[in-house]
């Protein structure tokens, strides 16, 4: 049995191939998105590349809006043209064996659970803290999507009346926290940076501007209000936090820390590990992966 590991992005698309533990045999073969009929074929070529074997199991990790038990791209926001693309269906047509979809979240969860930081917890919540706020919940020791899918969601939780927006909604967990949301809350306050972006922010923050510092000390504070909820209702071991977390973490940690220990549990915070991802630029392939072998279990 081979696992063929399909992680489908906005600007990338990466394939690899591995065993039934999850370890890769072949090296990650990576391409630029294109159109939908261009990037679907060259998905297939890839996959006859990698010699999937007669029984593979896909696992396919995709930005949503998903149909993940029917196995359907539903036009996702950074897909156009992916219009109900089953993919499923197309890739065991050609190539036989079973597949299974997963949001990128989700799988990205399942990837640092399985293979990452949160290795060995029963109880685990992943943020991908990057361009969003997207999460992934690991509860009992299973991944927990919820009555519609629609599980760990938690950049739409509000943290104030008003402030940046994300997620569609202003003063969100997104809109204070996520990289769009510290590019906009940064917006006017930093000399010489008329619009700059959650990358600017940081590097001038590390050269020590202040208007900066206090930009990312403000997204810390409110990052470890959200935090707080959470450790509070799902009392995980661990919380994982992915892009913007494992860059800037001296940036975010203090101002983090203090909101959580003023607003948290103490049993539970105790209880709770916060830690950046561990699987670094392998997410993407390991994410696709962990949704075969998680499957698999």
């Amino acid at each position: 049995m081979s696992i063929i590991g399909v992680d489908i992005g906005g600007t990338k698309c990466t394939l690899a191939k591995a065993d039934e533990k999850g370890t890769l045999i072949s090296e990650p073969i990576v391409f630029s998105t294109g159109d939908v009929a261009w990037t679907l074929s060259e998905i297939y070529s890839v996959v006859a590349r990698l010699e999937p074997g007669n029984d593979p199991i896909f696992g396919i990790s995709c930005g949503g809006p998903l149909d993940s038990a029917r196995g359907i791209v539903l036009s996702p926001p950074n897909l156009p043209g992916w219009d109900r693309i089953e993919i499923v269906r197309e890739l065991t047509s050609r190539f036989g064996g079973r597949g299974y979809l997963m949001n990128d979240a989700n799988a990205c969860a399942l990837a640092e659970w399985q293979f990452g930081a949160g290795q060995g917890a029963e109880h685990m919540v992943y943020l991908t803290h990057g361009t969003g706020m997207g999460g992934g919940l690991i509860l009992n020791g299973r991944l927990y999507e919820g009555a519609s899918g629609d599980a760990g969601e938690v950049g739409h939780i509000r943290l104030a009346d008003t402030g940046p927006v994300g997620f569609g909604k202003a003063g969100s967990f997104e809109g204070f926290c996520s990289g769009g949301g510290i590019a906009r809350l940064a917006t006017g306050r930093i000399p010489g940076m008329a619009s700059p972006s959650a990358k600017d922010v940081a590097e001038a923050a590390n050269r020590g501007v202040p208007e900066a510092l206090e930009v990312m000390r403000e997204s810390g504070r409110y990052l470890g209000k959200a935090l707080a909820m959470i450790v509070d209702c799902l009392n995980p071991q661990v919380i994982v936090l992915g892009s913007i977390y494992t860059r800037s973490s001296h940036l975010l940690e203090a101002p983090m820390r203090e909101e959580l220990e003023r607003e948290a549990l103490p049993s539970a915070l105790a209880a709770c590990r916060i830690v950046p991802a561990g699987l670094g630029e392998r997410l993407g392939i390991m994410s696709a992966i962990a949704v075969a072998t998680y499957h698999c279990k």
